[in-house]
């Protein structure tokens, strides 16, 4: 029989289906009606040419008597434009030319013409309960009656159409799911007695399907809540019984049901998609292995043909199939190992998944996306040397991965290690066009990388649409809540942590977050209850700790500020890590320079610097040798990071102009420290969280204040503190919102406004009432204070 090509237009994010009549958006179905539909189709197959009114009324309205032409036109290109998304005043498809006709704007349409694929006929061709066996070759008996029962159904719906007027009407292709349907993946039931499949197939699975913007997978997490709520243990094997009860509770359309098994030297692989509601099987495949070493080989074929009779369309699965001995790694024990670590992660935490994590890098050194998680892990663990070594190591083999991980993983890289934010944003936007049905683009974005460049609106944004698609993830709750801090938006922060504590989510994050909130809104009962919370945990214990130093430091309370951050140096490094006592010992640093303790903190800075090298931490020390004056150290290392993170956008817009600023300030270059402290304007307001402390906002701010002070410029000074004391939700427990008091009342000394100057520094000497009497700032304060009498 002859066959006809498949043809294809693709746009955009868009993709038109000649053959199927389909319009589809990032792999989701757009409806469209008939006559829009042959509009679009017309226009892609000239884009950039005029098509006339007359032609077009030749292809689109066969019916010569047809009268109304200018008007159904008119609402054909109105329907096909709001399909698209387009504005007829604006456009970026579809042009009107008046008195002539349109023209599609987007000249580089590319056109895919392949010849159809053999494929066995779909349930949804002759409708949604045929089987496989009724289309197989005629036979006797009342099968036969059933083939020719359906077979001839279908050619008389063919032979005489449906017409509307005198045309001709092609249903679209009826599909199993819709894009709004979810999917519960049920573990694969092992029959060879082989444990190296018991999980391993499902996690193989769960990494094919998730290539797919068209399908949408309930997250492990979601799975182990559920169960939780069915009485069952979070790690209990989902058979097909449990995995359907799942599915009906989160309201999915299927359960993926999967099995494999060993017929002399060979495997079979089967895959069947069963409604939950009914246990009807909506879709079946499967796939046979030779051996062992091509059983991922199978699975990825089986996964491929239940995503097309699923519904999704061959485009998009051609697009989006990196097979998975490429997406994760041709070695079954180091998937196997992986699976391990993410089922480890969800059930203890990622300290215990950490080990699995290590052992398949070292059963398969190119694994990228196990380097990916470990990188992540040892940020969480404020080891950011190691966490650049791993996030490198997974961008050079990011050739190796699924595009939604190579979105991820090109992300990850450009925010934590080449620094480039621009370049991590454009990733994740990338990653949001192509998956738009996945949250963890827009967590990622919300929570690590706008806060880099002070982009808080749209980190609210970002991760409330996270919340929206996980609303039962508790880390989407976490980052929006920080997101909304950050904004001073105190009271819809509370109202994100009721809603997650209805749902019953929990999270470190969450309690970390609920602490900051606690401390921008005076509620020390508040951070009293959610720090017990965090100092039981082994990571997250020493890392309280030194936020409870910070806490007390900001209150004058220094020898107890240096108490705590003793513990945390200490507990850390119990634990074995590396960084985290470098980081403490750095932030403790510079909070000793700013408090006027220049000796102690120098030796602080110094010991940080034995214990690492790492970015954040090196810009702490370099600011604190430039307050201790010791300007030649500080310039080096200045200087050091200048030349490693030469696209950094933090270190070049933020930390860099800031360190120089004190520097020339120091040499009694007002100016000079100005226009430098200038070029950090538009990212001042940038938090870093390699350290997870949000130490670095409006660093640039203050010490823009304090040279605004040393040119006598009084009002631009008060303009500068006043500005670090209105974004309290930022800035938190660091120094410099306790110092921006005093900062302002000095100002106000400069304009001679000695009412608001009294009230300044009454604002600072009242929250360190019972500062520790000994600290050279408090001293100085009170001195200058008592001149105003």
């Amino acid at each position: 029989m002859q066959t006809h090509p498949e043809i294809v237009y693709q746009f955009g994010p868009f993709e038109v289906n000649v053959a199927s009549g389909e319009l589809l958006k990032n792999g989701r179905r757009i409806k469209l009606q008939e006559q829009p539909y042959r509009l679009l189709v017309a226009l892609l197959e000239n884009p950039g040419k005029v098509i006339s009114r007359e032609e077009l009324r030749s292809r689109l309205w066969l019916d010569d008597t047809f009268v109304d032409f200018d008007g159904s036109l008119r609402v054909a290109v109105r329907k096909l434009r709001e399909a698209l998304d387009d504005d007829a005043e604006d456009p970026r498809y579809i042009e009107t030319i008046p008195k002539r006709g349109y023209r599609f704007l987007v000249p580089e349409v590319r056109r895919i013409e392949s010849a159809p694929e053999a494929a066995e006929p779909e349930a949804a061709t002759f409708g949604d309960h045929a089987r496989r066996d009724d289309l197989e070759p005629l036979k006797t008996g009342a099968k036969a009656t059933r083939w020719w029962l359906v077979a001839g159904a279908a050619i008389l719906m063919i032979g005489i159409g449906l017409t509307v007027g005198s045309r001709m009407f092609f249903p679209h292709k009826v599909h199993a799911l819709t894009d709004k349907d979810t999917i519960v993946l049920a573990d694969f039931a092992n029959a060879t007695g082989d444990p190296v499949f018991d999980g391993t197939l499902r996690q193989g699975l769960s990494v094919q399907l998730e290539q797919s913007p068209f399908l949408s997978i309930i997250p492990d997490e979601k799975i182990q809540q559920t169960l939780g709520l069915m009485g069952q243990p979070v790690d209990v094997k989902l058979v097909p019984a449990v995995a359907r009860e799942v599915c009906q509770r989160t309201a999915s359309a299927v359960v993926l049901d999967g099995s494999i098994a060993k017929i002399g030297t060979q495997y079979l692989l089967t895959l069947k998609a069963v409604n939950c509601k009914s246990g009807e099987t909506l879709a079946s495949s499967e796939a046979q292995a030779s051996d062992e070493n091509h059983v991922l080989n199978a699975l990825g074929k089986v996964s491929v043909q239940i995503r097309n009779k699923l519904g999704e369309s061959l485009s998009t699965i051609r697009k989006f199939d990196t097979p998975l001995e490429e997406a994760t790694t041709p070695s079954l024990e180091a998937l196997k190992a992986y699976s391990s670590a993410m089922q480890t992660v969800r059930t203890k935490g990622p300290d215990a998944a950490t080990p699995f994590f290590k052992r398949a890098v070292e059963l398969d050194p190119n694994f990228a996306v196990a380097y990916a998680y470990l990188g992540v892990m040892a940020t969480t663990s404020l080891e950011p040397s190691l966490s650049v070594d791993y996030r490198t190591k997974a961008y050079e083999l990011r050739g190796r991965v699924s595009e939604a991980e190579k979105y991820w993983i090109t992300a990850t890289y450009h925010k934590g290690v080449s620094g480039n934010i621009p370049k991590a944003i454009e990733a994740c936007d990338l990653w949001i066009q192509a998956y738009p049905r996945s949250e963890m683009p827009r967590i990622y974005l919300g929570a690590a990388v706008l806060p880099v460049v002070g982009q808080y609106e749209r980190a609210v944004e970002e991760s409330s649409e996270a919340v929206r698609l996980r609303p039962d993830f508790p880390l989407a709750y976490a980052f929006n809540i920080r997101a909304h801090a950050a904004l001073n938006r105190f009271d819809e922060a509370k109202a994100l942590y009721a809603k997650a504590l209805e749902r019953r989510l929990s999270n470190p994050f969450i309690d970390v977050a609920m602490y900051d909130l606690a401390f921008a809104q005076n509620d020390t009962a508040g951070m009293a209850q959610h720090a017990a919370k965090l100092k039981a945990l082994p990571r997250l214990g020493h890392q309280i700790i030194n936020m409870e130093g910070d806490t007390a430091a900001y209150s004058g309370h220094l020898i107890d500020a240096r108490e705590l951050s003793r513990r945390a140096m200490d507990n850390a490094q119990r634990a074995g890590e590396k960084d985290a006592p470098a980081v403490y010992s750095g932030t403790s640093g510079l909070r000793e320079a700013w408090f006027g303790n220049t000796g102690e903190a120098r030796r602080r800075g110094s010991l940080a610097l034995k214990l690492s090298s790492g970015r954040d931490l090196q810009y702490f020390v370099a600011l604190t040798f430039a307050y201790a004056r010791d300007d030649a150290r500080a310039k080096a290392l200045a200087d050091d990071l200048d030349k490693r993170f030469p696209e950094d956008t933090i270190v070049q817009f933020n930390y860099l102009p800031t360190v120089r600023g004190k520097l020339a300030l120091n040499k009694g270059d007002v100016s000079g420290a100005i226009q430098s402290l200038g070029a950090a304007a538009p990212y001042e307001l940038g938090a870093t969280r390699t350290t997870d402390l949000d130490w670095t906002a409006m660093f640039p701010v203050f010490v823009r204040g304090e040279a605004y002070l040393a040119a006598r410029q009084g009002s631009q000074a008060a303009a500068e503190f006043q500005k670090i004391l209105d974004h309290r939700g930022l800035v938190l427990n660091q120094p410099i919102g306790a110092l921006a008091h005093l900062g302002l009342g000095r100002a106000y000394v400069l304009q001679s406004d000695i009412p608001k100057a009294k009230a300044a520094y009454l604002d600072f000497l009242t929250l360190w009432q019972d500062a520790d009497p000994d600290i050279p700032v408090l001293q100085q304060a009170k001195a200058e204070y008592a001149k105003l009498q």
